[in-house]
């Protein structure tokens, strides 16, 4: 019980993500997953003592946290905004598809061929059905959403291969992460005066998705059945796209709600197991 309050404490923030960053859209992609990386480990800070993992643990959390934020906020700069968030979050029906890859000890089923038919049709359907207003058609923007979705889907899997690590060491992941950022912000990004309002929101973002989302999820999946917890994150992308379409003032168009009700379909499809086969892990 206590492991779905964590997961549902974790989804409820993730969902606010890409209302914040369409609203952060101005500020160099760099800076932004910088800085709210950085503000979002400061809570870690007073338990630096269990920061201590392995190199190749810390390289697998840079990778997934800096690599799934930048490339997600560079999609939301570069595509319609719902469009590029639903294609991102492919990513829990990518967890399904890629763990018999990834993981020992498990198998692809055809449930799990035909959800990923359903799912990347309603990928499909929410790049080709974009509003007129957007332009309508292809942005490449779209092609770093779904690279995001890759790279949370094996950076979540990855970390069951790893030696077990403390919640607290996310905060490390995060404080690398971020300053790996802000270096390549220096290096590669023009320089911006951030106003009090862009720091209101890039703190809120810190503190909540890309903070606090991190170590209640890590609490739920080391107290929780992963099974229960991967359908829940199937409220994620109907919450945020949702939250994005009020945010932005989109009507919900048929594509819209066609491309939602399969990707989030599928990935409950693709979870599903008979009873006979409930011990496996998912």
């Amino acid at each position: 019980m206590h492991a779905n309050v964590y997961a549902l404490g974790a989804i409820a923030l993730w969902a606010t993500l890409a209302s914040l960053g369409v609203a952060l859209r101005h500020v160099p992609p760099f800076l932004l997953t910088g800085l709210a990386l950085a503000i979002g480990s400061i809570p870690s800070w007073p338990l630096l003592r269990q920061w201590r993992v392995p190199p190749s643990t810390l390289a697998l959390g840079i990778g997934g946290l800096f690599g799934y934020h930048l490339l997600l906020f560079v999609a939301l700069r570069h595509a319609p905004a719902v469009e590029a968030n639903l294609v991102n979050y492919l990513w829990p029906l990518l967890i399904v598809l890629l763990a018999p890859v990834l993981l020992s000890g498990m198998r692809l089923r055809a449930s799990h061929a035909i959800a990923a038919l359903a799912g990347f049709g309603g990928a499909a359907i929410a790049i080709l059905g974009s509003s007129p207003s957007a332009g309508g058609g292809w942005y490449w923007g779209y092609l770093p959403a779904l690279a995001s979705a890759f790279i949370w889907a094996g950076y979540s899997l990855l970390t069951r291969r790893v030696r077990p690590f403390p919640t607290a060491a996310i905060g490390l992941f995060g404080l690398v992460s971020g300053l790996l950022s802000l270096l390549c912000h220096w290096a590669l990004e023009p320089a911006v005066r951030l106003q009090g309002g862009d720091w209101a929101l890039i703190v809120a973002m810190g503190l909540g998705p890309l903070g606090a989302a991190f170590f209640l999820w890590d609490r739920a999946l080391k107290l929780g059945d992963p099974r229960q917890i991967g359908i829940l994150s199937y409220l994620t992308p109907l919450a945020s796209t949702l939250l994005l379409m009020t945010i932005t003032g989109r009507a919900l168009s048929w594509s819209i709600a066609l491309a939602a009700l399969l990707i989030i379909g599928a990935a409950v499809a693709g979870t599903w197991r008979p009873a006979a086969h409930s011990t496996a892990a998912p």
